[in-house]
């Protein structure tokens, strides 16, 4: 897949790019939905239900509806034709529209080589194509999966964002060894379900924004550097001139941000075969 690129006729053009969308559905040649597909999506600012902020930079951003994902794949043994390639704005990768032959129609995740026409299902007999969803004991070792189950039937949870895989490095009885995305080997049980292949959009990670109001338009507010507020601000404020700060890299509340380990779940420790570190 291809990136655009622009003239650079304005500043903010010269380092601009966007995906080239030429693999998605024209919107004129897209079928018409069912209302159920998409759904109202209130925007929260980062902040919870008590309206305290927990995420910072948050605000603003274009108004957009929720496409609703069938990330379960619980239609079990009906084939699916792929009846368009769609942009969503709510995730990184395309989404596809499934017409299936009862007559239902949902949107799963596309991967690359799925196209307009192809037929997909969810089986555990199900040959090994992209976009099939099988239990990881029906799958061959080696295989690229996405959309994997961490519990079995609660839907796919790992392996979700343009461009990802994860691969079945082995299978071990009950369990299966699974690389991450992020090179992390984890245990998952076998009866878990995942989806065949690599994610869409696999350039997405080389895309730049090239100016600041389309960071705006995706809902992200400025971030101020920590060396340029005051000392009751940030750990690294203060200092006379153009001071860095002194010390470690640290966070307004004082925790440190460069290779300091924050990850702490015993309950799943015993999953992880390999550290990514």
């Amino acid at each position: 897949m291809a990136i655009k690129s622009y003239k650079a006729i304005t500043p903010a053009q010269r380092f601009k790019t966007v995906a080239d969308f030429s693999i998605l559905t024209p919107k004129k040649d897209q079928p018409s939905k069912p209302r159920r597909l998409t759904q109202s999506l209130v925007k929260s600012g980062g902040r919870n239900a008590l309206g305290k902020m927990t995420v910072r930079h948050i605000g603003g951003g274009h108004k957009r509806k929720y496409r609703v994902i069938d990330f379960a794949r619980e239609k079990r043994e009906i084939p699916a034709k792929v009846a368009s390639l769609e942009y969503d704005p709510n995730r990184t990768a395309y989404i596809a529209l499934l017409h299936y032959a009862d007559g239902e129609k949902r949107y799963i995740l596309a991967p690359l080589n799925l196209n307009v026409g192809d037929t997909v299902i969810a089986s555990d007999q199900a040959d090994i194509k992209p976009a099939n969803n099988l239990v990881l004991s029906a799958i061959p070792v080696g295989t690229l999966i996405h959309n994997i189950e961490v519990t079995p039937g609660k839907g796919g949870k790992m392996a979700r964002s343009a461009g990802d895989c994860a691969q079945l490095m082995a299978k071990d009885g009950t369990y299966c060894q699974v690389k991450m995305p992020s090179g992390e080997i984890r245990l998952i049980h076998s009866r878990c379900r995942a989806s065949i292949g690599q994610l869409s959009n696999t350039d997405h990670e080389n895309i730049k924004i090239g100016k600041a109001g389309r960071s705006r338009w995706l809902g992200i507010r400025p971030t101020n550097r920590g060396v340029s507020m005051n000392p009751i601000d940030h750990p690294h404020g203060g200092g006379e001139g153009k001071s860095s700060g002194g010390g470690h890299p640290r966070t307004p509340w004082g925790v440190p941000t460069k290779g300091y380990k924050t990850r702490n779940n015993k309950r799943t420790e015993a999953f992880i075969v390999k550290h990514r570190r």
